[in-house]
């Protein structure tokens, strides 16, 4: 198996360096935050929508082809929240899991309760044979650097919809009897879900909408999105690694948030440390983490774009490199 090499750590201790205070501090940013949910559930879908009636109206193949793009960012959305609700950050009481189905999980062709058995084993098992997310990103299609020709192939098999069945037969490749929701969806509601819809779009005469504007940017910039937001929080390569050297601080920048929100999964240690603590409240993790001295500044990345141009050139030249990336 090829590996990629290792990162400079962004972090010089785990959550066992950090003192009393700090213990009582994150503890308090444990738990659900079903408003903080829904708000950005409800903002994913504002965009979607909007987008959707202004391209639209517009009726120009620019608009349409700039619709894709931000649609598909908004999708990305769906599938973090779906990941908040596996984690039991999100809505709660007895039919959390099946609204969040709902309004997340079953729009983009996911299920909450699927992507749990996944991501729950990849935290359980982090790194080793028995993680799905190991086991499906090892290989030269996640090892990095590679070479130009080999990342282009792979971005265009994204965008062609070739990586879209296999995004989705991801999810589904955990032991399923590992793992149950303690208020799981019924079984009866994905199938209506979908029939639902398919008379919706029937009797409003809108499959061409439909096509174009959602399954469309749903099997090409979506699992574009998707990877970078995989590469971005792990270095899947190296077997037996542990959270810190595995895992990037990347900071996004404001407009990057804008464009292309990732819910602080750039964050990625954090939420391996503290898997109790919604995505909102990551920042103030981080901030905990710098006050207690256990962040080393000059190997947190700012932007996604110097952490990927670091993989291409990786590592051969380690932090003093990814400084010079860093000033320019």
């Amino acid at each position: 198996m090829s590996q990629s090499h290792a990162l400079p750590p962004a972090l010089t201790g785990d959550k066992s360096h950090l003192s009393e205070q700090a213990h009582k501090e994150i503890q308090a940013l444990s738990g659900a935050r079903p408003k903080e949910f829904f708000l950005q559930a409800l903002g994913a879908w504002v965009v979607i929508i909007a987008t959707i009636m202004l391209a639209i109206h517009l009726d120009t193949i620019w608009m349409t082809l700039l619709a894709l793009p931000i649609i598909a960012t908004r999708f990305n959305i769906l599938g973090l929240l779906a990941h908040e609700q596996v984690h039991q950050l999100g809505l709660r009481g007895r039919y959390g899991d099946t609204l969040a189905n709902i309004l997340t999980a079953y729009p983009i062709g996911i299920t909450v309760e699927d992507y749990a058995k996944v991501h729950l084993s990849h935290h359980k098992y982090y790194f080793t044979e028995d993680d799905p997310d190991f086991l499906r990103k090892s290989g030269p299609d996640w090892t990095f650097p590679m070479s130009n020709l080999h990342l282009i192939n792979l971005l265009l098999s994204d965008l062609c919809g070739l990586s879209f069945y296999r995004i989705l037969k991801s999810k589904r490749l955990a032991n399923k009897n590992i793992y149950n929701r303690l208020h799981p969806t019924p079984k009866w509601l994905r199938p209506a879900f979908y029939i639902g819809l398919a008379i919706l779009l029937t009797y409003f005469e809108l499959w061409p909408v439909f096509l174009v504007y959602w399954l469309l940017p749903l099997m090409t910039f979506t699992p574009l999105i998707v990877r970078l937001g995989a590469i971005c929080e792990h270095v899947y390569n190296p077997p037996q690694a542990d959270i810190i050297k595995s895992s990037p601080l990347i900071i996004l920048r404001w407009w990057e948030k804008l464009l292309l929100p990732n819910l602080n999964f750039a964050l990625h240690a954090y939420h391996h440390f503290f898997p109790g603590i919604a995505w909102c409240n990551l920042p103030k993790v981080h901030e905990i983490f710098k006050r207690e001295n256990l962040v080393n500044e000059e190997a947190v990345f700012y932007g996604y774009w110097t952490y990927l141009k670091y993989l291409q050139t990786i590592c051969t030249r380690g932090i003093d490199q990814k400084n010079h990336y860093q000033s320019n």
